[in-house]
């Protein structure tokens, strides 16, 4: 790429003096849509930009206890995390993460707002949304008609998590964007989501990864179901747009970096982090929303409408209360559990 600040990074990652390393590079990935984009986005750019090796692998499933209980036990295999909002706070909250060193890493200032705190940098920001299958359903549904199967008749696809599922339910039964967490705080609101959720019960196929979610739409098991974005963008780059995305009601949650406390490849870890924190970098994130500035600079109009990060779509997907799951999470993991073996 010519854009001016790709090549402003690689000269100053390829200048930049750094100690001899330990072992390569590792980066401890979650699994989801985006593993092979970032492979393309960032792990091999920044290896040939740099010549330093990198180790990314697909390690941990996102949970904050697994990721607490493996930091305990072994600091000294991964460098890196790609992490969600509350196993992040919880890290840094324990001691298991870096503070960053935000000057060696491009700035607080360039990044947005949202993507910056102390043991984490965003990385980029996902979405769940509800896809269906455009080719035998032509309307595009939102929840209420996702949850209507009288009308629309057909098995739906839902995370066998309460994780997103509940503010579906929330939504499905006419509650607000700006309500749905006040009303989870209250124990009418969460039984108000089983409720709604029995009332679905018998036409819910459940899916437990994003790729599953897909292959779920792909195969007419489900006529509609809750997914990714980024992956059903991915299916329908392959499949010729066969598959819809309602945006209105979506989930948008943001992925963090963050530096491993005590990894030996520190400075290559904010180097990593710089490169990856590059506005020419993310730009080519397909199917998120880059949390650098000037991201949307360097995109077409026409290119920032299927992103998540776009005006108008940001506007109707409701942002994951991550205060709410740290603090409610375990609970109703539980509840939903005993829900689900009845």
């Amino acid at each position: 790429m010519s854009c001016r600040s790709l090549i402003s990074a690689l000269l100053l990652l390829a200048g930049a003096a750094l100690p001899a390393q330990a072992r390569d590079l590792t980066i401890a990935l979650r699994e989801g849509g985006w593993v092979d984009g970032l492979r393309a986005v960032f792990f091999q750019p920044f290896t040939a930009a740099t010549g330093l090796p990198l180790n990314a692998q697909l390690i941990w499933d996102g949970r904050t206890e697994n990721l607490r209980t493996h930091l305990k036990e072994d600091t000294a295999g991964w460098d890196v995390i790609l992490t969600n909002t509350p196993a992040l706070a919880a890290g840094c909250d324990d001691g298991f993460l870096e503070k960053l060193d935000w000057p060696a890493i491009g700035g607080k200032e360039h990044y947005l707002p949202q993507a910056v705190s102390d043991c984490g940098v965003g990385a980029f920001l996902a979405a769940s949304v509800l896809a269906w299958d455009r080719e035998k359903f032509p309307v595009t549904p939102g929840w209420s008609e996702f949850w209507d199967v009288a009308k629309v008749p057909g098995k739906r696809g839902l995370s066998r998590n309460p994780r997103g599922t509940l503010e579906f339910a929330l939504l499905a039964d006419g509650v607000a964007l700006g309500d749905v967490y006040k009303l989870m705080r209250t124990a009418d609101g969460v039984d108000r989501a089983f409720r709604r959720l029995d009332q679905l019960r018998a036409f819910i196929v459940w899916w437990q990864t994003e790729a599953e979610a897909v292959r779920l739409l792909g195969s007419g098991e489900v006529l509609m179901t809750s997914a990714a974005f980024a992956t059903i963008a991915a299916a329908n780059r392959a499949n010729r747009q066969k598959f819809g995305v309602q945006w209105a009601g979506g989930l948008a949650r943001i992925q963090h970096w963050a530096i491993v406390k005590g990894s030996p490849n520190l400075r290559q870890a904010q180097q990593f982090l710089y490169f990856a924190g590059t506005a020419a970098i993310q730009v080519r994130l397909a199917g998120y929303g880059g949390l650098a500035k000037g991201v949307a600079e360097l995109r077409s109009p026409e290119a920032q409408e299927g992103l998540v990060s776009a005006p108008g779509n940001l506007a109707a997907l409701l942002a994951v209360d991550e205060g709410f799951w740290r603090e409610q999470g375990d609970k109703l993991d539980t509840r939903f559990a005993a829900w689900l073996d009845r």
